[in-house]
């Protein structure tokens, strides 16, 4: 028997024509925007973009919500598939070539570099698989969904939207309280099973060493800042001389939530180093990033450059830390303080859900070494009788 594209798709027998782009606007509604092989824009994509830039999201998420919409497509040019005529073959289509086909961001450029998918020996933590994550698959399913159910509002595209819907997902979360926890729903048909492991933070024993790959004032202070204060890796990166209040130990930053500039208590040891790689870098000025480039035109430094700090220390180190490990870092040290409770903790971490600020209260093993030695050294307790008691007694009643 003869296989469809639907099922050479699935199987992983074929790929989807790397086709289109998405390209950044200079209008702010939308911000970005879907190409097809002629550089025009995908005609349906147009409002749906400018809706959802409308309604108060990111340009960043604009841009995520394009590349989704951009995979898509491309799955539907490949069928010959018109995009008001798609049905749940062609979700299943793009499924099964998400979990087949090799994410090109996973891409090794070094021939000795540790193969996907397998675990450092030393973090614990597992690279990431050659292919595209179960949340990646996820997302793009939300964004094709939402995009069906805004035609339908509208009167255009297919009758029923072509990406299963999970009724009792939609009823546990409907009117959730923010203290309490999600009620355990079945997923929807298509969605992927998304393992729940714990967060990844950085042991005490191995915080040192790598704070001292660090070889530059501005790279200390960065870390310094983020493992003190729990801010996201984009928000500290933001921060201007007018967001320090040095006497206060107060760091304002632009909250990826709400939008709004929030305080965030830091270390006097991070403003110490902060200190000095300022007098060496010179004061910006007061609306300008302090975090800048050390070489090349001085710039603000980006997410990517601080990302590549913390690659050139793995590579010194053999690990595989992330910038957002240091966020989970200073999450864990903080719920697992005696002396600060859960509630405080999520107010610094800006946490929306108090279950999210839970996760972090546990025991690691590698934090237990010294106890766990002690323990496995001490002598067993061996039984003994009570003084008054007779020895003979016992034994005639429990033998012996």
């Amino acid at each position: 028997m003869t296989e469809t594209l639907h099922q050479q798709l699935i199987e992983g027998r074929i790929d989807v024509p790397r086709i289109g782009s998405v390209v950044q606007l200079k209008t702010q509604h939308p911000p970005y925007m879907v190409m097809d092989e002629a550089g025009e824009p995908v005609e349906p994509a147009v409002p749906y973009l400018r809706d959802l830039s409308l309604s108060d999201n990111s340009p960043l998420t604009g841009r995520s919500y394009s590349y989704d919409l951009l995979r898509w497509f491309r799955v539907l040019w490949c069928l010959g598939v018109p995009w008001e005529k798609a049905v749940e073959a062609e979700v299943a289509a793009i499924v099964g070539w998400l979990r087949t086909a090799a994410n090109p961001q996973r891409r090794r450029s070094k021939p000795a570099s540790p193969p996907p998918g397998s675990v450092n020996p030393r973090t614990g933590k597992r690279y990431l698989q050659v292919g595209y994550q179960p949340t990646t698959i996820n997302h793009s399913l939300s964004v094709v969904s939402s995009f069906y159910d805004f035609h339908q509002e509208h009167g255009r595209g297919p009758v029923l939207n072509p990406v299963p819907q999970s009724p009792a997902r939609r009823q546990a979360l409907a009117h959730k309280s923010q203290d309490e926890p999600v009620r355990p729903f079945r997923r929807a048909r298509l969605r992927q099973r998304v393992p729940k492991g714990d967060p990844r933070a950085i042991p005490d024993a191995m915080w040192d060493e790598f704070f001292a790959a660090m070889n530059h004032d501005r790279d200390r202070a960065a870390v310094l800042l983020y493992v003190s204060s729990g801010a996201r890796a984009a928000e500290l990166l933001g921060v201007t001389p007018a967001d320090i209040d040095w006497q206060k130990q107060i760091v304002y930053v632009i909250s990826k939530g709400t939008k709004l500039r929030e305080p965030i208590p830091t270390s006097p040891q991070a403003l110490v180093v902060l200190a000095a790689y300022l007098d060496w870098a010179g004061l910006p000025p007061a609306h300008e990033p302090v975090f800048r480039t050390r070489r090349g035109p001085e710039k603000p430094l980006s997410y990517w450059a601080m990302r590549r700090v913390i690659q050139r220390a793995n590579e010194k180190l053999k690990t595989n830390w992330s910038l957002h490990d240091l966020r989970h870092t200073a999450a864990e040290r903080m719920a697992n303080d005696p002396h600060l409770t859960l509630v405080e903790v999520r107010a610094v971490l800006r946490h929306s859900d108090l279950a999210t600020t839970g996760r972090y209260l546990r025991a690691r093993v590698e934090d237990l070494f010294d106890a766990l030695q002690a323990h496995y050294n001490r002598p067993r307790v061996q039984p003994s009788i009570a003084p008054g008691y007779d020895p003979e007694d016992f034994k005639v009643v429990f033998g012996g």
